[in-house]
């Protein structure tokens, strides 16, 4: 499974959403969703700032990934972002990968 971090920010009407049924419901209902399309959730938090939650869950490949963010965003409460995440030995594995490369111009 692939991990990504999802990072969220609700417009007005996802916080009247959010006031009315409180945070412990929404964690419960995304980490349904998530379950649901084979996942897991390993993290949810609330936040101040540019996003008010930071989540790490396992998908099962990009293509839930983008299936879960464009579900959300189409719901117009929600701006939701996903990051694929690399492990330290999927950038050690990256490091030792030849690549030919052309800078532009050259």
């Amino acid at each position: 499974m692939t991990k990504f971090l999802i990072t969220a920010a609700y417009n007005e009407d996802g916080v009247k959403g959010l006031l009315k049924v409180g945070g412990t419901n929404r964690k419960e209902a995304i980490a349904k969703m998530i379950a649901d399309i084979g996942g897991k959730l390993e993290a949810f938090y609330f936040a101040f700032g540019d996003y008010d939650v930071y989540a790490i869950a396992e998908l099962p490949d990009t293509t839930s990934a983008a299936a879960l963010a464009l579900t959300i965003n189409a719901s117009g409460m929600v701006n939701l972002s996903t990051t694929l995440l690399l492990t330290p030995e999927e950038i050690d594995k990256a490091a030792k990968m030849t690549v030919n490369y052309r800078s532009p111009g050259n």
